[in-house]
């Protein structure tokens, strides 16, 4: 999976229309191989960022799970974390 696409799934509050855009962008750009499509293949690429957040959107909202929501404040200071020590072996 690409780094920058991060799970949306059983958060609280759940995962923002930006949040879910900005990981069908990331999705489509690892897909395509660009970050920057030509203007020839911009409408494409922006179709499929579309039906991707759209198809997102409804996966989020049809899941189903019996585990508690994970705090995203706790989830992002785990992972400053996991970064720090990471970083700090180099």
């Amino acid at each position: 999976m690409c780094r920058n696409i991060r799970p949306l799934h059983n958060f609280e509050p759940p995962a923002t229309p930006d949040e879910v855009t900005a990981a069908a962008l990331q999705y489509v750009r690892k897909v395509s191989g660009t970050t920057k499509p030509s203007l020839a293949n911009q409408a494409a690429f922006d179709r499929a960022v579309a039906e991707i957040a759209h198809a997102t959107r409804h996966l989020l909202d049809d899941l189903v799970t019996a585990v508690p929501p994970k705090d995203r404040e706790v989830e992002a200071a785990k992972a400053r974390a996991r970064a720090q020590q990471r970083y700090a072996r180099t």
